[in-house]
C-alpha cells in the first residue's frame, strides 16, 4: 500500500491547474484538498517549493485579490512580474499589488477536481 500523500503535495497538484493567465486563492487549494481551514498553510506549502519545481505558485494569492507572500527568496515584486508576463493585470494602491478576482479568478471545474482527487485516489493504492 502506497503512503498517503502530503499535505504539501496535494497543494501543489491543485496548483498545476490553474492555467497561465489566471490566479486562484489560498482559500480555494485549501478547499479544493478537503481543508477549508488551512489557507494559511497552503502559502507555507508553497513557500517550501524546491528550486526549479515547475509548478505555478505565483498564481496563488489571498481572497481579497491581494498578493500577500513574504519571502525573501520570492519577494511581492517576483509574483507581480510573474503575473504581468502571464497578461493579468496587477495594480498598485498604497504599496500592495491587488488583481482583479471576478476577472482573473479561476473556478475549478468539477472535471480538475476529479482530476486532482483521482492523483490523491491512485496515490493510495
Amino acid at each position: 500500500m502506497k503512503k498517503e500523500p502530503n499535505f504539501y503535495s496535494k497543494v501543489y497538484d491543485v496548483v498545476k491547474k490553474i492555467p497561465a493567465g489566471k490566479v486562484a486563492t489560498y482559500q480555494q487549494v485549501a478547499t479544493i484538498i478537503s481543508t477549508p481551514r488551512a489557507a494559511q498553510a497552503v502559502g507555507w506549502a508553497l513557500r517550501a517549493l524546491p528550486t526549479g519545481h515547475g509548478v505555478p505558485w505565483q498564481r496563488v494569492i489571498n481572497s481579497r485579490g491581494m498578493i500577500s507572500i513574504q519571502n525573501l527568496r520570492a519577494p511581492k515584486s517576483l509574483q507581480v512580474k510573474l503575473l504581468r508576463e502571464e497578461n493579468i493585470e496587477v495594480k498598485e494602491i498604497d504599496g500592495n499589488y491587488f488583481v482583479d478576482l471576478p476577472r482573473y479568478q479561476y473556478r475549478f471545474s468539477k472535471k480538475d477536481i476529479t482530476a486532482v482527487n483521482g492523483i490523491l485516489a491512485r496515490s493510495l493504492k
